[in-house]
């Protein structure tokens, strides 16, 4: 079966468990199959009060919302333009359609199925992962990612605490420090900053393209 077809059945389980159960994964299989490196964001819950109940990969099929997406969009035409560096100028505006084009490659993963607020509440997001570990390892198995950005702290932590990486695995550190871990032969994962972090756009940026070159090459 495919991947799609494979997440379709595991997500038909899950949210029989997870009230307000939002989909999410791989955004175009065959984009992201065909994508090299094949990227993995790792995020905590949707922004949704309305109470969940939708598909992330449709919605970011359809473009997505700026405010999260702009700044993943430009990770990927980076991280995809590597080692080549790309001027801002060139990456400054976002539209719709130049994110529907560079988020169709990607595998994004919200560790917590149903929705939150604007703040998410720690313990919930907590509670809910651990609740649902056996789901969120059976969907990360489908992937086989290169690159996995973990996107603010609390994403990390949780995705570490949940998943079930074999053997345990030590962090390195770039020059600048930022924390990563070799998960596989040729495999990276990066602790990084949220795409919402009150950070310049310019400089959340060039810290993660910075920190992914002097890993990568």
């Amino acid at each position: 079966m495919s991947i799609t077809e494979n997440e379709n059945l595991l997500f038909d389980e899950w949210r029989q468990v997870r009230d307000g159960f939002v989909a999410d994964g791989v955004v175009d299989e065959e984009s992201y199959v065909s994508s090299n490196p094949k990227l993995m964001f790792i995020l905590k819950e949707v922004n949704d009060p309305g109470g969940g109940n939708w598909d992330l990969r449709k919605f970011i099929r359809e473009g997505a919302r700026a405010q999260t997406w702009d700044n993943v969009t430009r990770w990927v035409e980076g991280i995809r333009s590597l080692p080549s560096e790309v001027a801002w100028i060139n990456l400054a505006e976002v539209t719709k359609e130049r994110r529907c084009l560079a988020l169709k490659s990607i595998c994004a993963i919200n560790l917590k199925k149903s929705p939150g607020g604007h703040t998410t509440i720690n313990q919930d997001l907590w509670e809910i992962a651990a609740q649902d570990k056996e789901f969120i390892n059976k969907q990360y198995a489908l992937y086989d990612p290169d690159i996995i950005i973990c996107c603010g702290s609390a994403a990390n932590d949780v995705f570490h605490c949940v998943l079930d990486f074999h053997p345990t695995l030590g962090w390195s550190r770039t020059k600048r420090g930022i924390q990563f871990h070799v998960y596989s032969p040729g495999k990276h994962l990066v602790s990084y900053a949220h795409p919402e972090a009150r950070v310049a756009d310019c400089l959340l940026y060039y810290g993660l393209l910075d920190a992914l070159k002097e890993i990568l090459f």
